[in-house]
């Protein structure tokens, strides 16, 4: 490490060691219990891959002066995620700040309106918060719950033909206008995104269930998870470009009149072939064999042309004709801004797999990347310009950002929060 490198460092334990308490919220409107916010423009709404990772980073930061008030807000989460679970399962992905009589998405829901559910971060987080404080009987009475979760995606969510997830639409799928999905019909893409976070949800919660004896449940889960990866192997990896893609899944024989009656549609989808950053989140969730993790880190990860910038990973491939960075807020802007989000998960994919010297370059980028931002404006932004390191917009954003701080102490060894997920690799 650099001289550079220590003195960012410095400035982001300060900064974050100074703000993270922001982010902690007490109960409020239609949350009854403490909970996490993204902070910025997002304060005081809840959301579920957004609380999944300022959690995974918090615990990771904790002290033992913090750890408590850490785990009491992130078992928060899960609870006020849970009181808003409905009887066919579903529960939303946001709960936000409204004078409506009910979260919006509750309503919409009870109208009728099958829109997507809680991205599949809930028994992940669930996962790390038993982990991180070495108990798991908190969420005993909620196991239940936790199943109808998955049943609802099950029943709602699941394409038979492809044996995949589908998002219903474009709206809060995390990536919003992630191209794969975004102005897509709906119910028709199976995005690598949903899929392989699915895959890690499923494999948490078999962990969970085996830290409490459940061992039907444990070898359900265990069984689903490897029938996903196997689905997701099968339609998601493209053997010619050697990268994951989402897939278009309304793939069936159109007759008309007398025509097509031959030789019909056999395949099961088409690849969406648009080069985004969540084809390396298979490194994440253990879907990947050691052939394919190498031509991820070794070809995709490391091309200058595509995804690998100076400030870290592209959300979008860089020579992808949608590639665009300006500043946009619903959708939030996933056509290339580099996001702290991203370079995490692909860092600790890159790690996984043991791939360190490519891990530790983008430990480094996204630390000056930061380090640079906050030395010039005083805050961290929400995403960046990969090619200069420009913030783009929402100054005070912190959620994911505090990752930053995951893969210095990872890169020293320290283990990683993803260890309380039950993922193993090859």
């Amino acid at each position: 490490m650099s001289e550079a490198f220590d003195h960012y460092e410095q400035l982001l334990r300060a900064y974050i060691g100074e703000k993270a308490d922001t982010i902690l919220k007490a109960p409020a409107h239609y949350l009854k219990h403490p909970f996490v916010d993204p902070g910025s423009i997002y304060d005081g709404n809840l959301w579920d891959w957004d609380s999944f990772w300022a959690v995974y980073a918090l615990l990771n930061m904790a002290e033992d002066e913090s750890r408590d008030r850490y785990i009491a807000h992130a078992k928060g989460n899960i609870f006020n995620f849970l009181d808003y679970q409905l009887e066919d399962g579903y529960i939303p992905m946001m709960i936000e700040k409204s004078k409506l009589p009910e979260p919006y998405l509750i309503g919409k829901r009870k109208e009728g309106h099958i829109m997507n559910m809680h991205k599949p971060f809930l028994c992940q987080q669930v996962a790390i918060i038993s982990g991180a404080c070495g108990d798991y009987s908190w969420i005993e009475p909620h196991l239940e719950q936790l199943e109808r979760y998955f049943d609802c995606y099950d029943r709602f969510y699941y394409h038979e033909n492809s044996r995949l997830y589908v998002w219903a639409d474009d709206v809060m799928i995390g990536m919003d206008n992630d191209p794969a999905t975004f102005g897509r019909p709906r119910f028709s893409t199976a995005n690598i995104y949903l899929n392989s976070f699915m895959v890690s949800d499923m494999k948490a919660f078999s962990s969970i269930t085996a830290h409490l004896g459940r061992s039907e449940l444990q070898s359900r889960f265990d069984e689903k998870a490897a029938e996903l990866s196997k689905a997701i192997q099968e339609e998601c990896w493209d053997q010619r470009d050697k990268f994951y893609y989402s897939v278009d899944v309304d793939i069936k024989t159109r007759a008309y009149d007398w025509f097509h009656t031959g030789l019909g549609v056999f395949w099961r989808t088409l690849p969406i072939k648009i080069r985004v950053w969540s084809g390396f989140i298979p490194l994440w969730a253990g879907i990947a064999d050691d052939r394919q993790a190498a031509l991820l880190a070794e070809l995709h990860a490391a091309d200058k042309n595509t995804f690998n910038s100076p400030s870290g990973m592209a959300t979008l491939a860089q020579d992808e004709k949608m590639f665009d960075c300006r500043a946009t807020n619903n959708p939030s802007n996933w056509l290339g801004p580099v996001w702290i989000v991203a370079n995490y998960v692909v860092f600790r994919g890159l790690m996984n797999y043991g791939y360190v010297k490519q891990a530790e370059e983008l430990c480094m980028k996204t630390v000056t990347l930061l380090g640079r931002d906050l030395e010039k404006t005083g805050v961290l932004h929400e995403y960046y310009i990969p090619e200069t390191g420009e913030p783009v917009m929402n100054g005070g954003f912190l959620n994911w950002n505090l990752l930053v701080l995951n893969m210095i102490d990872e890169m020293r060894g320290k283990p990683p929060i993803s260890s309380f997920l039950g993922i193993h690799f090859p």
